[in-house]
């Protein structure tokens, strides 16, 4: 098992990886917890043992019903059975469950503990880790939410053998990603060892700036157009799938500005496609209305921002070019 630190403080708390890590979920249980209410999904198939009285909560399968009636639905349940502060939430699934039950577990009785029970590649590297929590609108992905540390995190390797094909790829798609932001030969570690090398990465920057008022942008390298692409195919396009184009876009973006060779521009290509994820836009989806989306985006606080590769590395960018963005788009088309 490997053992690893999210520093953050008094918020700081464990992140275990491995082969069975969801055995040890009575170790890292906060001290003097009586009940836990176990929030996961029909397909997600994996039971745990909290080792004090508990409850299942299953939610609704799919990206439609992460919203706030689902949110409603279940603190409502939550309500029913009694849950206190002196209890835990414990979320078991991918990064829609640990987003969901984390956004549950931060407002019902405005704060209740919660361990994630990560069972995907998407959810170990990125979803589980780093306290955002979240519900998409209509009108974009995880636009209602908060910050909300969990008390632990166990990323079972274990689960990642019964994944279907696509939802394995689908974590890729944000493993690609630690491949930008300084994580050396991702491909030539054990998946034990990858896995924890990106939580590693992610520690390292959620400590150092844990509300995203600044570094932490950098952890949506290729979500400007990922989540646009999202929104705009009803979620028929997985989140590592929609990342995989934003990469791949966003080095289009850096190229037009010069920030980036195009040398650079095909590392990004050969990247993406090593792990046999998309690289262009889904049929039927107009590029001016994935610019209009940009615009949503939680990082357009002064205008159209991305995370863009650059001399110093990646970091947030203003754009003000909207011929600009058009045309990069053209080049994932």
């Amino acid at each position: 098992m490997i053992e690893l630190q999210i520093e953050l403080g008094d918020r700081s708390y464990p992140v275990r990886v491995g082969a069975g890590a969801r055995h040890h979920l009575l170790d890292v249980l906060p001290i003097g917890v009586r009940r836990a209410a176990i929030v996961t999904q029909e397909a997600v198939g994996v039971t745990v043992d909290p080792g004090v009285e508990h409850r299942t909560f299953t939610i609704p399968d799919g990206e439609d019903h992460k919203h706030l009636g689902t949110v409603e639905d279940l603190c409502r349940d939550f309500a029913r059975w009694g849950l206190t502060r002196g209890d835990v939430v414990v979320a078991v699934g991918g990064g829609l469950v640990t987003d969901l039950a984390g956004f549950a577990a931060a407002i019902f009785h405005r704060g209740v503990p919660v361990v994630h029970v990560a069972t995907t590649l998407l959810a170990q590297i990125d979803a589980a880790i780093g306290g955002k929590t979240g519900v998409n609108l209509p009108e974009g992905k995880n636009l209602v939410g908060a910050f909300w540390q969990p008390a632990a995190v166990l990323c079972d390797t274990e689960t990642l053998a019964t994944l279907p094909p696509r939802e394995y790829r689908n974590g890729l798609g944000e493993m690609a990603k630690y491949a930008f932001l300084g994580v050396d030969g991702l491909r030539d570690l054990s998946l034990d060892e990858a896995v924890a090398a990106c939580v590693r990465c992610k520690a390292e920057v959620v400590a150092s700036d844990e509300r995203e008022g600044g570094r932490r942008a950098i952890l949506n390298y290729g979500h400007t157009l990922g989540h646009a692409l999202e929104t705009a195919s009803a979620y028929d396009l997985r989140h590592g799938e929609a990342v995989a184009i934003g990469l791949v876009y966003a080095a289009e973006v850096a190229l037009r500005l010069g920030r980036i060779d195009a040398a650079r521009v095909v590392e990004h290509r050969r990247t993406v496609a090593a792990y046999d994820l998309p690289m262009t836009l889904p049929p039927g989806i107009e590029p001016s209305e994935l610019v209009e989306l940009f615009g949503r985006d939680k990082k357009a606080v002064d205008g159209l921002t991305f995370v863009l590769d650059g001399p110093a590395g990646v970091e947030p960018v203003r754009v003000a070019d909207r011929a600009l963005l058009l045309d990069a788009l053209e080049a994932v088309r």
